[in-house]
């Protein structure tokens, strides 16, 4: 598969989520196993032992079971933004499903794609990006790490040294005008 057959985007993210608090992106998960088949067994299983678990960690996922005679069993995940996805769990145990199920409560729903720049922005700045290096020397650049001058704190005397040295001289001169 080419590059090119892949479509590529900008990296998005769901603005101001986790801001005020996380809101979990998916809103829906529907199960489609058949009771009967045996490529639905670890389905079968996970509804049987697990299902509850990940109902009470995730109490804002609906979560439906649809049986259907001789039909491969499958996960289909609805987003809030109204993305869909969907696997196959046709033959995969029940811890592997759950690792699915997890993998899909984490996703934002938006589809995967190439990321053509790691970052972007609709307003560019003729500055170019910050990084923590930006109002550093440049000398820093040809610098072998560590270094002895920077692993040192620097010792300036601060104001309450300097409050306190004032103090002992007012009270020596103090004590030299009584005698």
């Amino acid at each position: 598969m080419s590059s090119s057959s892949i479509p590529s985007t900008f990296l998005k993210n769901v603005l101001n989520n986790g801001i005020g608090r996380y809101v979990c992106q998916l809103q829906r998960i529907t199960f489609v196993f058949c009771k009967q088949k045996g490529d639905s067994r670890g389905t079968r299983d996970f509804i049987e032992n697990k299902l509850l678990d990940f109902t009470n960690s995730n109490p804002g996922v609906a979560v439906y079971l649809q049986p259907r005679n001789n039909r491969s069993p499958k996960l289909v995940a609805e987003y809030l933004n109204g993305g869909r996805e969907s696997i196959v769990t046709a033959k995969m145990s029940d811890d592997e499903i759950y690792k699915w199920l997890e993998h899909l409560r984490g996703r934002s729903g938006i589809k995967i794609a190439r990321i053509r720049k790691p970052q972007h922005t609709e307003n560019p700045s003729v500055q170019g990006v910050w990084h923590p290096f930006t109002n550093k020397d440049s000398s820093l650049n040809k610098t072998q790490f560590p270094i002895q001058e920077l692993s040192e704190v620097p010792h300036e005397i601060t104001t309450t040294d300097k409050l306190l040295e004032i103090a002992k001289k007012l009270r020596e001169a103090d004590v030299s005008m009584k005698e």
